[in-house]
């Protein structure tokens, strides 16, 4: 016995010389940025004026916190992730069921409505800005002027509106494959069985389809959450945050700051409230996961 103890004594020590030089990568490559962004967010640091310098303290945050554009920016990130969130996941529920039925070019349908997931954001934001919603030659207003009306500037009249619509294009085919393979993890049987029983298409998804995918939404909206809290590409391709700040998020207004403004210790706080907002949205999520898995 003592032998044996002894063995697994021996293996869990090289297990744990050959997971070292990983783990200290891992360290570094997330203390040290993290470790430097504190650092900045509490120094008197702008790149154009050399002679600012040193401790500010909690000066930053309080500039940051109680200026206008972090309250605009904050509501415009919470309404563009959950604009996105309910666009993805209702029209995504819905059609994840309509292509888990049988139909005519149902192969070649599933991959054209999953490609749009595979295009870079900076290029679907130059494609949504110049081919489609352009005001003077795009195929939205050819197609307005085609019935009698007058074409409309989306970008400028309706910034946030028309950024929530792009970003949903981009994140809408990953929650129809999601939700998709979900579906198509339901026993057949059960359907079967309602069906029998006389329950309609509707009765089916309420009491049948729905349940099933409660777990597969959860973790869309888990996965969509964090990255829609850090939309940057398609912002600064399609309205550089404006008209003003009426499309900045908190992801573009860092970037603002430090390569706009050039005022690299208040961006450092506000990198700092950034990560602090995440991580509570994270953990949250997490447990709401968890919960479900649980059931």
């Amino acid at each position: 016995m003592n032998l044996r103890g002894r063995a697994l004594g021996r293996k869990r020590h090289g297990a744990g010389m050959l997971l070292s030089p990983a783990v200290v990568l891992l360290l570094v490559w997330s203390l040290v940025p993290l470790a430097m962004t504190l650092w900045y967010s509490t120094r008197n640091y702008n790149l154009v004026d050399p002679t600012l310098h040193g401790f500010s303290g909690v000066n930053n945050y309080w500039y940051l916190l109680t200026d206008p554009d972090f309250l605009t920016a904050l509501l415009n990130t919470a309404i563009l992730v959950g604009g996105v969130l309910a666009i993805t996941v209702g029209l995504g529920t819905v059609l994840a069921v309509l292509f888990d039925q049988a139909f005519l070019g149902r192969g070649v349908a599933r991959v054209l409505v999953i490609s749009p997931f595979f295009i870079m954001p900076t290029v679907s934001a130059l494609l949504w800005k110049n081919l489609m919603l352009h005001p003077i030659y795009g195929v939205y207003s050819a197609m307005m002027r085609a019935v009698g009306l007058t074409p409309v500037d989306w970008l400028s009249n309706y910034p946030l509106a028309t950024l929530v619509m792009i970003v949903a294009w981009e994140w809408l085919p990953f929650a129809i494959l999601i939700l998709l393979t979900a579906i198509q993890s339901l026993d057949s049987e059960q359907k079967e069985a309602a069906r029998m029983d006389g329950a309609g298409p509707l009765a089916q998804f309420r009491f049948i389809i729905l349940p099933h995918l409660a777990r597969a939404i959860t973790v869309v909206i888990m996965i969509e959450t964090i990255f829609l809290l850090a939309v940057f590409a398609e912002i600064a391709v399609t309205t550089a945050g404006g008209p003003g700040v009426a499309s900045t998020n908190l992801a573009f207004l860092i970037y603002s700051r430090a390569l706009l403004q050039f005022d690299v210790g208040g961006a450092s706080a506000g990198g700092v409230v950034a990560i602090v907002i995440a991580n509570i949205v994270a953990a949250f999520l997490l447990r709401a996961v968890a919960r479900n898995l649980e059931t």
